[in-house]
């Protein structure tokens, strides 16, 4: 089984080049149905206009980052299943851990490739 390619991901990262990474990686695992915000405040206006099944989320971002958003995320009941997925370059000791104990149901850190992405989102999504 494969992942619908038709599923709807929120990119969220305040960098624009971060996220054209991300889509294009998408893209090559054949997942190009994309929305993007900038950071943890504008997706949560997204994610309550719009029905989304994945959101990547880079964890540093201003005002709110990755872990608030998730915070958010699991505690609004209407988006509370969605899978999110944190992304960050920080290698601080924990931060996985944190992320994964908050909700998470991946995490990787950069700089990532398609088949890391992939294999993540098979993990997520229980495809063997």
């Amino acid at each position: 089984m494969a992942i619908d390619p038709n599923i709807k991901i929120l990119i969220v990262d305040d960098h624009s080049s971060m996220v054209a990474v991300i889509r294009t990686l998408l893209k090559q695992i054949d997942l190009s149905t994309t929305d993007e915000a900038s950071d943890g405040t504008a997706a949560l206006v997204r994610l309550r206009e719009q029905d989304f099944y994945l959101v990547i989320s880079d964890c540093v971002m201003e005002p709110m980052g990755g872990l608030e958003l998730l915070t958010e995320i699991r505690g609004d009941t209407r988006l509370k299943d969605i899978p999110v997925v944190l992304v960050t370059a920080d290698t601080v000791p924990g931060v996985a851990e944190r992320a994964i104990g908050a909700g998470a149901a991946g995490f990787i850190v950069k700089p990532f490739d398609a088949a890391a992405l992939k294999a993540q989102l098979e993990d997520i999504f229980e495809i063997s």
